[in-house]
């Protein structure tokens, strides 16, 4: 009974201290939505309120999609984001196979070398990266953007995605193998759907830094057609006058895909995380 009582006090605490979580890592978006659908005087008189019939406003969305170029910058936006995915997800896999499943000499030190990857910021190479894409004539283009968030993402999906090919049973591709299936079919048709949740907990984990970065964005591709969303938001703050409305509304708009891709993503996700904790 004791037992019982201290496992049922276990959870409750546990589940209290998730909700609290839960709780302070929503309010910021939940505040953001919340004012974008207000006018200037309700968000400064009282931005913990929901709108009202007074205070409900749509002039930040009407500014973000009727005055300024926001959907060219949020097309920007997706295009890097999903193209540097699919390259990630795609290239991430075929190096955690070959890494997991053949053994080949100098095998430990490229691990080693990924792993290295994973622990130095990217961002420690900006000069070089930026005197590389003025060289190939890649600055504002969308090109450079792609290939640095490749180059960004693709240490951390190696080593997530071969750890989890790694449980996979050997019983399992061997007797693909002896009924005469070839590599690149174990690969995408056996593999692949096996390690789902290990590909989606990758494609979240790598598609919120893409498209909140703004680091890059400014650096290497500040002209106003390959402008990303975050980098595009920044035209309405000013040096002495900020147009809240249009910069809440934007980054309302910004938010949706991240959190569109949890929504639909999440069951994988959790299974992804869960998978990884056991092991």
């Amino acid at each position: 009974m004791t037992k019982n009582i201290g496992k049922l006090s276990a959870t409750a605490f546990t589940q209290l201290v998730l909700a609290l979580f839960t709780l302070i890592s929503m309010f910021p978006i939940v505040l953001i939505i919340i004012n974008a659908f207000k006018s200037r005087d309700g968000i400064f008189d009282n931005p913990m309120a929901l709108p009202t019939s007074e205070t409900f406003s749509l002039v930040g969305f009407h500014k973000v999609l009727d005055k300024s170029p926001f959907l060219h910058f949020f097309e920007n936006s997706l295009i890097v984001t999903v193209g540097s995915l699919v390259l990630i997800l795609l290239f991430a896999a075929m190096a955690a196979w070959a890494l997991s499943e053949y053994k080949f000499k100098g095998s430990r030190w490229l691990a080693v070398y990924l792993a290295f990857g994973i622990m130095v910021p990217i961002r420690l190479g900006t000069v070089s990266i930026l005197q590389l894409a003025v060289q190939f004539n890649l600055v504002n283009t969308l090109t450079i953007l792609v290939l640095v968030y490749v180059a960004q993402g693709l240490p951390l999906a190696i080593m997530i995605l071969s750890e989890f090919m790694q449980q996979i049973p050997k019983e399992l591709k061997e007797a693909a193998r002896c009924d005469g299936v070839g590599e690149f079919k174990i690969f995408f048709q056996i593999i692949l759907p096996l390690i789902r949740p290990a590909v989606a907990t990758v494609a979240v984990f790598t598609m919120v830094p893409i498209w909140n970065d703004l680091w890059f964005p400014l650096i290497l591709a500040p002209g106003e057609e390959t402008q990303t969303v975050t980098l595009g938001v920044q035209q309405f703050i000013g040096q002495y006058v900020t147009d809240w409305n249009a910069v809440l509304a934007s980054l309302s708009l910004a938010v949706a895909p991240v959190l569109l891709m949890y929504i639909f993503a999440s069951r994988q996700l959790i299974r992804g995380i869960t998978a990884g904790a056991v092991k």
